[in-house]
């Protein structure tokens, strides 16, 4: 009667285990029989809290996915990268993403000082505690099976769907299921042939591919199971309605960031602030939480949209127009469309404090100057704007570096060829080569909101809020990185 009883409350555990809000206090204990998908061999770097914040950047490690990272309508979004974005702020850093090419490759970079944190929708399981130091986790989940309803399910009960889909997991005997290799999922079904007595026959998948792209082959009908955490299960499932992900595969599992284990002050930081951002009255987290995991329409919005950029290659409503003019500059697009992001986010009707106007925020005397007026119209814009940086590209051609011209050009743009020029003559003074931007002009520039730098008798041009150049480069050039790996 006993050993009955037991049974039946493991299964009733097992069957109710639904995902849960992110609150502390709904953590469940991370799966004992779990092990660590990834074995770094290599000696980890020691790189903590004050050599970041000496840097002024958190690299963040992370994933394109529809829940950790991803464009929309040229902007990057993510449930992970708006969390990352906060805690960058809070810690007083710029926030940098890099994205792997596999995800063997996540720890590894991390261990080499490639990147601080990792931020991948990772599960803590007690193999990766081994040799990652995982902070506290940010929500909760289980793993789930992905299996595509019946044909005809819209006209069917829901007991005959059920009766149609994999409901009990004994079910699973002998069925194909599809993970990536290495991954919890893999390891997840492993244990779950020993629990049911009975083999599941896991076929992999590619280390570089995402549990989206497995979602999606279920979706498509080209193999007929794979397993996904819940969460990823959901978002996908408004985009797929002929999905079913409602039978468990595991208990509840914490999803938590990663860092080395020799990063004991970053790790406290990101602790201290998570519980700060679960216990404030402000509700940002939960905010943030809802905007992801709760809001289908929004789900449906983003994943339809033609600017989905995961899914279509599409940045903008503009991106035509955009190609079109960085071929009369011999830019690529992308880059072309880095900056008008920086400048407008796309937005034609944007109108800045000093009256620049468009996407390209064109001030009305240069339009004038190019002999264009309609700076509210999307082509005449990007014609007076490209037209302004062809006239850069030439005022510039002393630099013989085209990299480096080009972060000379950009700057100029922002701020004017002739504070630019004082930062050069700066940095000449200050023994550094005014032809390299990085750590020479750019750092000249930031001086010229000094006074005892922007009254120098070098500098023509007076004061210069030199932070705006200074990051309008950097980001420029950080969004056109983003751009490249999304659309190749």
């Amino acid at each position: 009667m006993k050993k009955t009883f037991v049974v039946f409350l493991c299964l009733l555990l097992f069957a109710c285990g639904k995902e849960s809000p992110p609150e502390e206090k709904k953590a469940p204990t991370p799966a004992p029989e779990a092990a660590a998908p990834v074995k770094p061999t290599l000696k980890s770097v020691s790189l903590d809290l004050d050599a970041i914040r000496k840097r002024g950047t958190l690299v963040a490690l992370t994933r394109f996915n529809a829940n950790s990272y991803f464009l929309y309508r040229g902007q990057p979004m993510g449930y992970e990268y708006e969390l990352l974005s906060r805690l960058a702020e809070h810690l007083g850093v710029r926030l940098e993403i890099k994205v792997p090419q596999k995800w063997d490759d996540l720890v590894p970079l991390l261990y080499r000082g490639k990147g601080d944190i990792i931020a991948a929708n990772m599960t803590v399981t007690t193999g990766r505690s081994e040799k990652l130091q995982f902070t506290r986790h940010h929500t909760s989940t289980r793993q789930v099976l992905v299996q595509k309803k019946p044909e005809n399910w819209r006209k069917m009960t829901r007991d005959a769907i059920d009766k149609k889909l994999i409901r009990n997991q004994h079910d699973l005997i002998g069925k194909k299921v599809h993970v990536r290799k290495g991954s919890s999922y893999e390891h997840r079904l492993k244990n779950l042939s020993e629990e049911i007595g009975g083999g599941i026959d896991v076929v992999f998948a590619g280390g570089d591919l995402e549990t989206e792209a497995l979602i999606k082959q279920v979706a498509d009908g080209t193999i007929e199971y794979t397993v996904a955490d819940e969460n990823i299960a959901l978002i996908n499932q408004s985009y797929h309605p002929d999905l079913d992900v409602k039978t468990p595969v595991s208990f509840p599992q914490r999803i938590a960031w990663a860092v080395r284990p020799n990063a004991p002050k970053l790790l406290k930081a990101v602790n201290t602030w998570l519980q700060q951002m679960k216990t404030s009255r402000e509700p940002t987290y939960y905010v943030i939480y809802n905007k992801y995991y709760k809001n289908k329409r929004l789900f449906k919005k983003r994943l339809k949209s033609n600017f989905f950029t995961t899914k279509t290659g599409k940045i903008s409503p503009y991106d035509n127009l955009i190609q079109k003019y960085a071929q009369t500059i011999n830019w690529d697009w992308k880059l072309l469309a880095a900056q008008i992001y920086q400048e407008s986010q796309f937005d034609p009707k944007e109108k800045s404090w000093a009256g620049a106007r468009g996407l390209m925020q064109v001030m009305p005397k240069t339009g004038k100057e190019f002999g264009i007026t309609k700076l509210y119209d999307p082509e005449e814009n990007l014609k007076a704007g490209t037209r302004l940086l062809a006239w850069l590209t030439d005022y510039w051609k002393e630099i013989p570096d085209e990299d480096e011209r080009l972060k000379f050009i950009l700057a100029s743009y922002n701020a004017g060829q002739g504070h630019v020029q004082d930062a050069r003559r700066l940095a000449q003074k200050l023994g550094k080569n005014p032809d390299i931007w990085d750590g020479n002009v750019a750092e000249s520039i930031l001086k010229k909101a000094q006074k005892k730098y922007y009254t120098d008798e070098v500098v023509r041009f007076g004061y210069c809020r030199g932070e705006e150049p200074y990051n309008y480069v950097q980001e420029i050039l950080y969004t056109y990185g983003q751009y490249s790996r999304f659309i190749k």
